[in-house]
């Protein structure tokens, strides 16, 4: 990958070169190293990029839901060979550890292998009319050409849970993944070209400004869908834009996830069930734990525990078996979190427990425990996408759980209880799309993932991500 020119086109089965003087480079978070020096893709580039992905939609909508079952079947079988391959790119870009990236190539590949058995299982009906004298038939047909919108801190698995339903619906698509970390995106889409998905039927532009490409693509009237995952306000601008066409719409946006520790949870088990719902990416995902509400019956045991488990956990390189996390995304993201530890330090908060950090020029922040952070404090609301717990304390069980849903945000929640039944009760009461019962990880493919209110709306995984692709017929013949 190093210091490699890559074109940022892949338009009908071809990566098409640009001018030399217009390109960006992608860099390594943990040495800040240059990767790749990637060519932009411009107002044209997106033209034909859609002109490919409209003219290859109507033989790839009418081809055999067993074709595009055997397409996706391939390239999981493809991905999983290349599992190390693809895991040491997203280490590379991404800065993840080398466990928490072949996690991700893991959980990437298995959208490719549930959507090749659902491409096969796309439903229909028909039947009487209720009165009689007519029969209705109900089909599902593809919704058509798709903008796909991606984020990078899940370089593939964003782009399989994308790419996999709309190709086994039958939908073609352009791809924008993100500018930060293109190549794993790239290498994939080399693998599902080896898998032998047709030129056209998915073609793939980057570029370091979206905004005027993007809004050049939602205003042409070839294209049917957009889904994108990322903040909630750019979700609204793109949901402004696409209302101008009443374009199908997916959006999974930002996230505030509470993780509740009630007062009949096991402290252990809840302090393991945090490593992995906060510290997992380096806390860089949408559904990271961002508040987190423990009873004060339990909070002692629960902050010693957590304290004691931070500080051993030191930010290095992704490829140093010993890190416990691995850098942020770049410096600005660096700055922003440690700006809002300040922050939240200065509302009255406590800094509990730190742990080390590499030396270097990379991109770290250490892992962070705040404790006594009040609920209305300067950092309510905002997502910390950083390895920083931040933890309230409440006395009363009502008041954990009015606090837990009290955001605008509804994507994920976590609960900890000794009782099964009440964690239930209370998953009920939260208004998100997620709840996680006692673990700290609710990420399936083959489970409806994201959110409600800010969080946006639609589903990815499970049958409910092929709907997203599909659109509905209705036919009425007369006997």
């Amino acid at each position: 990958m190093t210091d490699s020119v890559r074109p940022g086109s892949y338009i009908d089965g071809v990566w098409r070169h640009r001018r030399r003087d217009d390109m960006f480079t992608v860099a390594d978070p943990a040495t800040t190293a240059t990767l790749a020096v990637i060519e932009q893709s411009g107002l044209g580039e997106a033209d034909a990029a859609l002109a490919a992905a409209d003219s290859a939609s109507g033989a790839w909508a009418s081809a055999p839901p067993r074709v595009r079952s055997d397409v996706l079947r391939r390239c999981y079988e493809l991905v999983s060979e290349a599992a190390d391959e693809l895991a040491a790119m997203i280490v590379a870009e991404a800065g993840k550890r080398m466990s928490d990236a072949r996690a991700e190539v893991a959980y990437a590949a298995e959208f490719l292998r549930w959507y090749s058995e659902e491409a096969v299982r796309v439903p229909g009906r028909f039947g009487s009319l209720p009165e009689g004298g007519g029969t209705m038939y109900v089909s599902r047909r593809p919704v058509g050409p798709c903008l796909l919108l991606t984020p990078w801190n899940f370089p593939l698995a964003m782009v399989t849970r994308k790419v996999a339903p709309a190709v086994a619906a039958g939908c073609t698509a352009v791809l924008k993944p993100s500018e930060l970390t293109p190549l794993t995106c790239y290498r994939f889409v080399d693998l599902l070209e080896a898998a032998g998905l047709p030129a056209g039927v998915l073609n793939v532009v980057t570029t370091t400004n979206p905004g005027p490409l993007v809004e050049r693509l939602l205003s042409d009237p070839r294209l049917r869908k957009v889904s994108f995952t990322g903040s909630t306000p750019v979700g609204r601008t793109l949901m402004r834009q696409a209302a101008e066409r009443m374009l199908r719409t997916s959006m999974e946006l930002g996230g505030d996830a509470p993780l509740l520790v009630l007062a009949d949870a096991d402290p252990a088990a809840a302090v393991a069930g945090t490593l992995v719902a906060k510290f997992r990416g380096s806390g860089q995902a949408c559904t990271a734990a961002n508040r987190i509400l423990v009873h004060s019956s339990v909070a002692g045991e629960y902050l010693d525990r957590l304290a004691e488990r931070v500080i051993a956990m030191r930010a290095g390189t992704g490829t140093d078996p010993s890190s416990g996390t691995g850098p942020l995304i770049n410096a600005a993201a660096v700055a922003r979190t440690r700006r809002r530890v300040e922050e939240v330090l200065a509302d009255g908060a406590e800094l509990l427990a730190q742990g080390p950090t590499t030396t270097g020029p990379g991109c770290f922040f250490p892992a962070t425990l705040i404790g006594g952070v009040r609920p209305d404090s300067v950092v309510a609301g905002v997502e910390w996408f950083a390895p920083v717990a931040a933890v309230s304390v409440f006395d009363d069980e009502e008041e954990l759980v009015a606090a837990a849903a009290s955001s605008d945000s509804g994507l994920a929640s976590y609960i900890f209880t000794g009782d099964i039944a009440k964690g239930r009760r209370i998953a009920s009461r939260l208004e998100v799309g997620m709840t996680a019962l006692n673990t700290g990880l609710l990420s399936n493919a083959a489970a409806p993932f994201g959110g409600v209110k800010l969080s946006g709306h639609g589903r990815e995984g499970g049958s409910e991500g092929l709907d997203e692709y599909l659109e509905t017929h209705y036919r009425l013949e007369y006997n």
